[in-house]
């Protein structure tokens, strides 16, 4: 069949963290679990030698391309590795920002079907220059993916009739924990975020609506779980504030922990914002491990987040910046947890990956 052979070229990918990474595994997984060959191409990190032992594990094949402080250098040998193998394959993903530019540019020289993942910083860029460049890129492909309706309306500008949207997919066997296990966790309600600690993420939002919350429930506290990489900024705040005794940043924690976390805590909160570089959440992938845990979320509207929470069944939409939304939000969940944690699970439950792997086969099966 024509539409066997995949080349997925990704700008993230595990061990590394980050929600492009996780989904264009999860993607290459299910699609080799039903068929397809599929080969990735995708940076190397660090020495390399973590990522050697994890792709050793999978059933597909990556070619990871070395980070080098001569940059012009690495952007070559990620193209001609694009160039090397779309030889054998008949549709070619590009998910993430790199990855539209050298698919696109691979599109001039090759007659393949061509697919664009994308997530929505990539597709938000503020300097002009980069988003024209990006623009002219995704109308190289023949079908576009949003995964979220947030993201596909910011590229709604382009008048491209073939966006669809597919939301993001969970991975429901890559986070079990043991039964019984406990993690002590400080504060009552315990309110988590997991992700990289940034103005992206939200985590300065939860800072700054703590005061308020505090008011009416005296023990919280709030757990960052994620890469510390603003901790330092946000901490100040908190002094600022007088809440550095409510907040506990535990910096990366092994995956395998991350179940403990969740299941030990009492509401995910993920209050997104942009960034003045155009950096959003263009889904939120996180919400949904949460809810699988049995844990409702707080999100922030005006973002991908949207499409990640059923609201006011898995959780709560809010205006981030809005203290009173955020300290109803947290009492409206804590009156009904029972029944919001049933409803988070069944909505993580209608995000797995062998439901949304459906909807991308269908979409190669019509290139």
């Amino acid at each position: 069949m024509k539409t066997q052979n995949i080349l997925l070229v990704t700008s993230e990918f595990p061990p590394q963290p980050g929600g492009i990474g996780n989904h264009a595994l999860n993607l290459a997984e299910f699609l080799s679990k039903d068929g397809f060959e599929v080969q990735v191409i995708t940076d190397q990190r660090e020495s390399g030698k973590e990522e050697i032992q994890f792709d050793s594990n999978l059933k597909f094949s990556v070619k990871r391309v070395a980070l080098r402080s001569f940059r012009p250098l690495m952007y070559l040998k990620r193209i001609h590795e694009v160039f090397r193998f779309s030889n054998k394959a008949n549709v070619i993903i590009a998910t993430g920002k790199f990855p539209l530019w050298n698919v696109a540019l691979l599109s001039f020289f090759r007659r393949k079907k061509y697919v664009a993942i994308v997530h929505g910083t990539e597709v938000n860029y503020k300097n002009n220059i980069l988003r024209w460049s990006i623009n002219s890129a995704l109308k190289r492909f023949h079908k576009i993916i949003a995964v979220s309706k947030f993201t596909k309306s910011l590229i709604a500008h382009l008048n491209l009739n073939n966006i669809v949207v597919i939301p993001n997919g969970f991975n429901a066997a890559a986070w079990s924990s043991k039964e019984g296990e406990q993690l002590n966790l400080k504060g009552s309600p315990k309110l988590i975020t997991v992700g990289n600690v940034t103005s992206r993420k939200g985590q300065l939002n939860v800072i700054k609506h703590l005061p308020s919350v505090i008011k009416s429930y005296p023990d919280v506290h709030y757990h960052c779980v994620g890469y510390p990489t603003e901790k330092n900024e946000f901490l100040k705040e908190a002094q600022n504030l007088k809440v550095v005794d409510r907040i506990t940043f535990h910096g990366r924690v092994q995956h395998e922990q991350l179940p403990l976390f969740l299941k030990n805590s009492d509401i995910f909160i993920m209050l997104s914002s942009q960034t003045a570089t155009g950096d959003v959440e263009g889904f939120g992938i996180a919400i949904l491990e949460a809810n699988h845990a049995g844990l409702p979320a707080i999100g922030a509207i005006g973002c991908g987040i949207e499409d990640a929470i059923d609201n006011v069944r898995s959780g709560i939409l809010i205006d981030h910046e809005d203290d009173q939304q955020f300290v109803e939000a947290i009492r409206i969940i804590l009156d009904k947890r029972e029944e919001f944690s049933k409803r988070a699970k069944e909505w993580a439950a209608e995000h797995s990956w062998e439901k949304v792997i459906k909807l991308y086969i269908k979409e190669i099966r019509t290139l």
